[in-house]
């Protein structure tokens, strides 16, 4: 199972890639950059696109953070490429689609449902230096947020920058954030 602030897992597979190329990533191309690793069960289903197509439609908001999104499914690169080439939800998707048939991937980050070859709906957070910040698992049938995948880069890279600053539930850039120390206990 992975771990907060352990590094992440590395992969070394392929992915289908806007433009209608399918080539070998592996995530140490990636060290320097915040890196979101998006998985979900499967291409051609129901959830799946409504979150691919809001992360798609929020790409740049991430990429101003500098943030790469890599999804990530059980499917091959073929496949997400004619889901790709046949899904308005899909079409406009820039980022990496990770195949990883063999599972190799899923099983190395503790998503892969056995028994259906499967990946739970899971949101790993990678900071510039390899290591996991924040993970989020779900059951498949819950759909995620973009505005709180956001705010949690927002706020990783807040403290990253601010050493000693935590943020509070809900805080967003602008807002309030503590200082932990004696002097507060009790008093929040």
């Amino acid at each position: 199972m992975i771990e907060i602030n352990q590094r992440a897992p590395e992969f070394n597979e392929e992915a289908y890639l806007d433009g209608d190329v399918i080539k070998k990533i592996k995530l140490n191309d990636y060290l320097g950059k915040w890196v979101i690793l998006f998985f979900y069960p499967a291409d051609f289903t129901f959830v799946c696109p409504t979150e691919l197509r809001e992360l798609s439609n929020n790409y740049e908001e991430f990429k101003k953070l500098g943030v790469e999104i890599i999804s990530v499914s059980t499917d091959t690169a073929f496949v997400h490429k004619a889901w790709h080439d046949h899904s308005e939800a899909i079409k406009g998707i820039k980022f990496p689609m990770l195949a990883d048939p063999a599972r190799r991937v899923c099983s190395a980050y503790g998503t892969l449902i056995p028994e259906d070859g499967l990946s739970l709906r899971v949101t790993i957070l990678i900071d510039p230096e390899g290591k996991i910040k924040a993970y989020e698992f779900h059951d498949n049938s819950i759909g995620r947020s973009v505005d709180e995948l956001l705010r949690k880069v927002q706020a990783a890279q807040f403290v990253r920058l601010n050493k000693g600053e935590v943020c509070p539930m809900n805080w967003k850039p602008g807002s309030k954030t503590l200082k932990p120390g004696i002097n507060l206990i009790g008093k929040i």
